[in-house]
């Protein structure tokens, strides 16, 4: 067992600049993998349509297979990772150095010593230091190359009517995007909750109420309440939970649903000409998110175990056993562009293609769509007086 705990992973996430050119802001603690072709030397990279290695400067292609050094996909022990008592195996060491700029963690594989910040292009120059973290246990590989995110980004930006006809013509132009491996946090629990409660059943009563000084029969609603207490149980698996700040939680989230039957054991390979992301949640942090999560699953089960027509839920006390977890790499195409002085960032699921961001506003299209509207309700003012 090892007998170094890890540290808090990461800082803050740095802020976004208006400075920077346009293009996308890797996330902090990235790291771009490299394999050297065995032709030409020149980097491999993984192609998502082929599932293969590919070198674009010679052509060559390589199938590359897991073999028996690549362990399966396992679940570890929760309370063992809280007590640092997690193997050697599952732990690693990156250099990092934070941005005198921004505050951005930059991780630096072993043969660099200086680089640029991936978010605000400021030279950094490595430190000694050591990140100790856990390593990824899986990894989705990506589905969709670049030119099927950057037409998925494309046919999206055209659906906003609203949005600026310049940044949708200069998205369709499109610099590159960039693919990043997200870092997130599956968790695996046996629950057993014990309520209390009340179940309402819905009931009508007819009675006579004086109106304008007639009698009238009105039929009310009433509920009969009857306390209950009962027990539910639910084994929860993989739950999801966001281990990164770099990108907007709310877009994060809205790209799911994700296929994770589809993951295969994490192996650098996977990685080749794309960007990995470091954890900046750590273990406990995510967990107390899940458990948000699978609470708010067990008050639905408990609503359903009350029955009725109408529930209360006055208590509830959940025993949560069995806690497990994995950190798993999730593919997103990310893109920024800068456009009248404001940025705009958008992410594409590698896996299915769909597509969430900053919702662009056309100050022009919003004007004429309020003319248009006063002089159609104008209109219509005008001909009901005429009729009448």
């Amino acid at each position: 067992m090892s007998d170094t705990p890890p540290p808090p992973p990461g800082s803050a996430p740095p802020p976004s600049s208006d400075d920077d050119e346009q293009e996308v802001a890797a996330p902090s603690g990235s790291e771009e993998h490299r394999f050297p072709c065995t032709q030409c030397g020149a980097d491999f990279r993984f192609d998502p349509v082929a599932g293969k290695l590919i070198c674009d400067h010679c052509g060559n292609v390589e199938d590359f297979e897991g073999g028996e050094d690549v362990p399966a996909i396992r679940e570890l022990d929760f309370e063992a990772a809280l007590g640092a008592q997690l193997p050697d195996a599952e732990m690693e060491e990156t250099r990092v150095s934070s941005c005198p700029n921004c505050g951005a963690q930059v991780e630096f594989s072993a043969d660099v010593h200086s680089s640029e910040c991936p978010f605000c292009a400021t030279p950094v120059v490595t430190d000694t230091g050591t990140h100790r973290h856990i390593k990824p246990k899986g990894v989705l590989p990506f589905q969709l190359d670049e030119r099927a995110a950057h037409k998925a980004m494309t046919e999206w930006l055209g659906k906003l009517w609203f949005a600026p006809n310049g940044l949708k013509e200069y998205a369709r132009k499109g610099r590159k995007m960039n693919g990043i491996y997200v870092p997130f946090w599956t968790y695996d629990a046996q629950t057993r909750s014990a309520y209390q409660g009340q179940r309402g059943t819905v009931y009508y009563v007819t009675r006579t109420v004086t109106r304008n000084g007639k009698p009238t029969t009105v039929r009310e609603q009433r509920i009969r309440w009857r306390n209950v207490r009962g027990r539910v149980q639910r084994f929860f698996d993989d739950v999801l939970v966001l281990a990164s700040r770099s990108l907007p939680k709310k877009y994060t989230d809205n790209l799911a649903p994700w296929n994770l039957n589809a993951l295969e054991p994490y192996t650098p390979h996977f990685l080749a000409g794309f960007r990995a992301e470091g954890y900046t949640v750590d273990l406990s942090e995510g967990f107390d998110e899940a458990r948000e999560i699978m609470d708010a699953q067990i008050r639905r089960d408990i609503r359903f175990d009350i029955g009725g027509d109408r529930q209360r839920i006055t208590h509830v006390d959940t025993d949560v056993s069995g806690v497990t977890f994995k950190h798993i790499l999730l593919p997103v195409w990310m893109a920024a562009y800068k456009y009248k002085g404001k940025s705009y960032r958008f992410v594409v699921n590698g896996q299915s293609g769909r597509v969430q961001g900053e919702r662009p506003w056309s100050a022009i299209k919003i004007a004429i769509a309020v003319i248009l509207g006063l002089i159609v309700a104008a209109g219509i003012g005008y001909l009901y007086a005429m009729n009448k």
